[in-house]
């Protein structure tokens, strides 16, 4: 009898109070006769070596996978389901080289990360924040000083125009906002449905109000907007980044802002994360801030838990996983054809 496809899941997923992030009907997805599975001991930066001679599966949040956390003698692991859309905490290189497939979840963060993009256009563009604070601290008649601004033929610029930005556009597009992409990869008469304008990311940022990073990280994207692209926007607009964190210079943006070059910011992701205490952009008064978890809610969570899951008992069936980052790997899987 063939032993049980044994899946391991990241223990993040479990919150201090012992509570998980997925509701408790996630988990019987792994309710199935060739799986075994088991939270990871502890939170882990890194996969050890250790760890992937253990189990065929692993489902994880954050923690890293090397090549050298594949290089051990005794590596097991066949799968790596991401439970979200990037996968720069991956060596894909590294595990399509040595058969190790990997999936992420897209289906279940499009609807969540757009929302937190328009949440965060509605939110700068009424100035929630400081309206709030205007209230707590007894300021009420400065009420007329801090005018919203209407969203009526005002420009939302998008940059990376995939997955969730291509969600982002349609979300935007009943505010009556003028819409501008901006990919390398895309081109316009893929998104004309859209009522979006395809253009270079310097016209981009010199035309839009609102300017949403919604790209992928990897080498061409890293540092994408330092110091000469905030100079290009304009110093009425605002700036979103619910991507990831390098995909900016953080130390740029956060003079762009002291400077006046730009009006404010949104900030989902850092360049390090947990942000320190001392982060400049966490002293700012034009800067809203969240901990890369904007689009938390309970629909999004438990959609990320079933399809990392779905893709591990896909595996344990021999059944190719939907949404594979590699599918190179798969001919390098001997198990896979077995």
């Amino acid at each position: 009898m063939e032993p049980k496809f044994r899946v391991g899941v990241s223990r993040e997923v479990v919150n201090e109070d012992g509570s998980t992030m997925f509701s408790e009907t996630v988990f019987r997805v792994l309710d199935d006769p060739a799986v075994e599975w088991e939270l990871l001991s502890a939170r882990m930066a890194v996969i050890t070596p250790e760890v992937a001679s253990q189990y065929d599966a692993l489902c994880l949040l954050t923690s890293r996978v090397s090549r050298d956390t594949l290089a051990g003698p005794g590596r097991r692991v066949k799968l790596l389901a991401r439970f979200g859309v990037g996968y720069d905490s991956i060596d894909v290189d590294a595990c399509t080289e040595r058969g190790v497939l990997v999936t992420i979840t897209p289906d279940g963060v499009r609807r969540p990360v757009a929302s937190s993009v328009m949440a965060y256009v509605l939110a700068l563009s009424h100035r929630m924040i400081l309206k709030d604070r205007l209230v707590r601290e007894g300021r009420w008649l400065e009420k007329g000083r801090h005018l919203g601004v209407g969203l009526v033929g005002r420009t939302l610029g998008v940059v990376g125009v995939g997955n969730i930005g291509r969600e982002v556009l349609r979300l935007a597009a009943p505010f009556g906002l003028r819409l501008l992409g901006a990919d390398p990869h895309v081109r316009q008469e893929d998104v004309t449905e859209l009522g979006v304008t395809m253009t270079d990311l310097p016209t981009l940022l010199r035309e839009s109000d609102f300017v949403s990073m919604n790209c992928l990280l990897d080498e061409s994207t890293r540092g994408l907007m330092g110091a000469r692209e905030f100079a290009l926007m304009k110093p009425t607009a605002w700036f979103i980044n619910t991507a990831r964190g390098p995909v900016v210079r953080e130390a740029a943006l956060v003079e762009a802002l002291r400077a006046g070059r730009i009006q404010g910011a949104a900030i989902d992701v850092f360049e390090t994360e947990p942000a320190a205490p001392d982060n400049p952009l966490l002293a700012l008064d034009n800067v809203i801030v969240a901990p890369h978890a904007i689009c938390h809610t309970d629909q999004c969570m438990d959609a990320l838990g079933e399809l990392a899951f779905r893709a591990a008992v896909d595996m344990a069936h021999r059944r190719r996983p939907r949404t594979l980052v590699n599918p190179g790997a798969i001919e390098r899987l001997d198990w896979f054809h077995a």
